[in-house]
């Protein structure tokens, strides 16, 4: 069930902001610096530490499962949307800098896709290969 896991993960989550918000104070930012990636490894640790010691049922690994694969793309959204507005109001070589990281990083996917399909086969595979057989 998705909602197991969540009282887990919005614990983590407080105590992620409150220490980030304290990590910008003390650096002199009026800003949360790294509160979500904070609370993000604090999650992970917890849980491992749980199951480790067996203390998570299947029910909580499940959903927890499920908001820690939500919880990042919701977070980079987050972030986008900050950095959009700073764009906005740093004026136009900021919006350039952001079009021309975007349009290098689309034509790098199919640079990207070769390189991780190589078909090559070498000679100790097909040995492996027949070996197996």
């Amino acid at each position: 069930m998705v909602i197991y896991g969540v009282a887990l993960l919005s614990i983590c989550m407080l105590i992620g902001v409150f220490l980030g918000d304290l990590l910008g104070g003390l650096v002199g930012v009026s800003a949360n610096v790294g509160g979500v990636g904070i609370g993000m490894l604090l999650l992970v640790l917890l849980v491992d530490k749980l199951r480790k010691k067996k203390r998570l049922n299947e029910q909580s690994q499940e959903g927890l499962q499920f908001w820690s694969s939500i919880y990042i793309p919701v977070v980079v959204a987050m972030a986008a949307q900050q950095n959009v507005v700073a764009a906005l109001d740093g004026g136009p070589l900021a919006l350039l800098a952001g079009l021309f990281a975007t349009i290098v990083s689309f034509a790098l996917v199919p640079l990207l896709t070769k390189i991780g399909n190589d078909n090559t086969n070498f000679p100790e595979d097909e040995i492996q290969l027949k070996e197996a057989k």
